[in-house]
């Protein structure tokens, strides 16, 4: 597959990031850790990670915004139109328990539309991007959304609110709602890995609320480029701002917005 030059910089920018990220799974136990709020770490991986690529995104294109899950504040670039959204550690409970279910994520956002996205897991040598009008791949394979019409034959992929985090009664409606319509609801831990999940095919569907722009930048392009539809959970295009997500085939997508938005059932 041919890449673009800002998709090559994203490229090297996850693998380097990805190299880091690799070597400090192998000594997860001894890693230094804060605690940022409950139930949500950041390691020194996480900050390595992101000065690895933002340093590259910034070197190649000095003149690019740039929002960054470890950055403080938002740094506006003087090109105006282009923003670099980066997460360098997402699934970073998963990657202080040991768990090979992490990514580093790196979307560009061209005039508020996003238009190229990097996932790569350092754990499975996985390497997922898009460009719009370029399509979607995976270590140079293309990617397709799965073909499943019925919910029933699907499974629907998830973020489960946890301590501190989300509304929870409002979410175990929402889960009580899909789990009786589908064949199988999965939590995997990483919203950029369930999108691109999403865009393999591997998973029909996936939803999630209380997210931040840098979980879903990339995914939302890597899906749309694999033939599917995403929106937030009320159906809009706002996604980035919203905070929500719902993903799936152009058959699935209508039916997991239709069963995630039932309305709470009466007593």
């Amino acid at each position: 597959m041919a890449r673009s030059a800002l998709l090559n910089v994203m490229v090297q920018a996850a693998l380097k990031a990805g190299k880091s990220l690799a070597r400090d799974f192998g000594e997860v136990q001894n890693l230094q850790v804060s605690l940022k709020g409950p139930g949500d770490y950041v390691s020194q991986a996480d900050r390595k990670s992101e000065k690895i690529v933002k340093d590259e995104l910034m070197k190649a294109r000095p003149t690019y915004g740039y929002l960054g899950e470890e950055t403080e504040g938002e740094i506006k670039g003087t090109d105006g139109a282009h923003r670099w959204i980066v997460d360098p550690l997402d699934g970073t409970t998963n990657f202080l328990h040991g768990i090979p279910m992490f990514a580093v994520s790196i979307g560009l956002e061209r005039n508020g539309e996003m238009v190229a996205g990097v996932i790569y897991n350092p754990a499975t040598d996985e390497l997922y991007t898009a460009e719009k009008g370029g399509g979607a791949y995976v270590n140079d394979r293309r990617l397709r959304v799965s073909s499943r019409r019925s919910l029933s034959d699907c499974v629907i992929g998830t973020g489960i609110p946890h301590l501190g985090r989300g509304q929870h009664g409002k979410y175990l409606i929402q889960l009580r709602h899909v789990m009786g319509e589908v064949a199988g609801v999965r939590r995997m831990g990483s919203a950029a890995l369930d999108l691109a999940y999403v865009a393999a095919g591997r998973m029909d569907g996936f939803w999630e609320e209380g997210l931040s722009a840098w979980d879903i930048a990339a995914g939302i392009v890597m899906i749309r480029e694999a033939g599917g539809f995403v929106s937030n959970l009320s159906g809009g295009t706002d996604i980035l701002e919203s905070g929500s997500i719902l993903a799936g085939n152009e058959h699935t997508h209508k039916a997991l917005l239709d069963v995630a938005n039932r309305p709470i059932p009466k007593a």
